[in-house]
């Protein structure tokens, strides 16, 4: 199977982690409370230091709020990042102003 696909499992499967709050009335916000550094502490390792800073924030504070549970955060990255491939890093030394300059030195 592909990275990219078991990586998608482990969101899910971070979700459904995430959601089990919501089964357990009257202690499920202190299970959120617990479990919301821990999922942003793992989106930030998930999706790299650059990304990463935005999507932890994001799924601590999805954690905290009541009722936002119920919100796949990590797969929702996981289609953006990886299957979209959105915020991706191009290689765009070719169009910069330097790059004559750089071909001519060569």
């Amino acid at each position: 199977m592909d990275s990219k696909y078991k990586k998608l499992i482990k969101c899910i499967l971070l979700d459904a982690v995430g959601m089990v709050s919501l089964a357990i009335p009257g202690i499920g916000p202190f299970i959120d409370v617990v479990w919301a550094p821990i999922a942003a502490s793992i989106s930030y390792k998930m999706f790299g230091e650059r990304k990463g800073k935005y999507t932890s924030l994001i799924t601590f504070i999805e954690e905290l709020l009541p009722v936002t549970d119920v919100v796949p955060s990590f797969t929702i990255f996981w289609f953006l990042f990886d299957f979209l491939g959105l915020g991706k890093e191009k290689n765009s030394f070719g169009n910069s102003p330097d790059a004559d300059f750089a071909k001519v030195q060569q």
